[in-house]
């Protein structure tokens, strides 16, 4: 009986690994797949968080004062639309004043009710995946602005890949080329390249213990080289190109590989540092990109931040003069994507652990 419970676990531990294994296979291939997309499939999703907002006000003043919420919502409404009315007025007698058509005679231009603030949210992983979804929400902005709409982003990131966050903060260069003005928002986080993308912004809005800066740039590889060579194992690595391959995992490094390896990862900080000082000619870059990082307050004092809010604190102080729109481009997915997806987002989590781990051990 006991020969049989054993292998009874013997099989139960073999198929746990086969199953462990296919899994990965999935996943890895499932994202393969969709690196492999010339597109991207989806639907946009559009949320009013002005009315949401002046929701969850009306429900509690109604819990406290039934019968004054009731008539103070009567009197904003009937204010909303005298206001509204006089501006389409003063609109239209402006446009006649300057020899154009009435705008009541053109739809295309005619005024909003009121000026609209479009909130796009940035979650950042390792490959800067969301950049695809930021692309198609910029774009499809930029088909419906109107004279006085903004926008702000609420960002988090620690950073990941250089050209992943290169792309995504020239999603953000493309709002500011339209002159749009974009204000940024980091309530936790917007460290590396969180911070190139921050820094495109005209305003940076962080609240008081959120991390910046980590202007810098990092590299690591194991290499498995003496490990191989001690169970004889030979690498063979071909290439055409004196520098075609620096560092190796399997290989031998040799110093010359390291320092051209290093070479280039200075190269690529002072492109960083280049990218910076354009988008914040007033920062002092020299003192900041050392690869440190900033909580809030000391990240304002240092220049790389303009004000110190949340991002909830400042939407709430727009709602009551603008129109506050969520603009969410959701891609959609099969089962497989999912599965993948979830993968990635578990090792993403993982790493970013680590991270700030490794960052500062200083816990409150």
């Amino acid at each position: 009986m006991e020969f049989l419970n054993e292998v009874g676990l013997f099989l139960a531990q073999a198929v746990s690994v086969v199953l462990a294994l296919l899994l990965l296979v999935l996943g890895i291939a499932v994202i393969a797949q969709r690196q492999k997309k010339g597109g991207v499939d989806g639907h946009m999703e559009v949320r009013k968080l002005h009315e949401r907002y002046r929701h969850l006000a009306d429900t509690l003043a109604e819990a406290l004062d039934p019968d004054g919420a009731k008539a103070a919502a009567k009197a904003r409404e009937k204010a909303d639309k005298a206001a509204a009315k006089a501006r389409r007025k003063a609109h239209k007698l402006a446009r006649k004043q300057s020899g154009k058509k009435a705008a009541a005679e053109n739809v295309d231009e005619a005024p909003r009710d009121r000026p609209v603030t479009f909130v796009l949210d940035f979650e950042g992983d390792l490959r800067a995946a969301a950049a695809e979804q930021l692309r198609e929400e910029v774009s499809a902005i930029l088909a419906a602005r109107r004279e006085g709409d903004d926008v702000i982003l609420r960002l988090e990131s620690p950073g990941g890949i250089v050209h992943g966050y290169g792309l995504a903060a020239s999603q953000l260069q493309r709002l500011r080329d339209a002159g749009m003005p974009l204000t940024v928002c980091v309530d936790k986080v917007a460290a590396s390249g969180g911070y190139m993308m921050a820094c495109v912004a005209e305003r940076i809005v962080a609240a008081p213990f959120a991390v910046l800066g980590s202007i810098g740039v990092v590299a690591q590889l194991p290499n498995f080289h003496r490990f191989l060579k001690k169970h004889e194992v030979d690498v063979e690595l071909l290439t055409a190109g004196e520098y075609k391959r620096t560092l190796t995992l399997f290989g031998e490094n040799t110093d010359k590989g390291r320092q051209k390896f290093q070479e280039e990862l200075e190269d690529t900080h002072e492109l960083f540092k280049a990218f910076v000082h354009e988008n914040r000619p007033a920062l002092d870059v020299a003192a900041v990109a050392t690869g440190e990082i900033w909580y809030g307050r000391r990240a304002l004092e240092a220049g790389l931040v303009d004000e110190l809010s949340t991002s909830d604190a400042l939407l709430t102080s727009l709602a009551a003069e603008r129109d506050l729109l969520s603009v969410r481009f959701v891609q959609r997915r099969n089962w497989q994507d999912r599965l993948g997806v979830a993968a990635e987002d578990a090792l993403t989590r993982t790493v970013l652990k680590l991270w700030q781990r490794g960052l500062d051990r200083r816990q409150v």
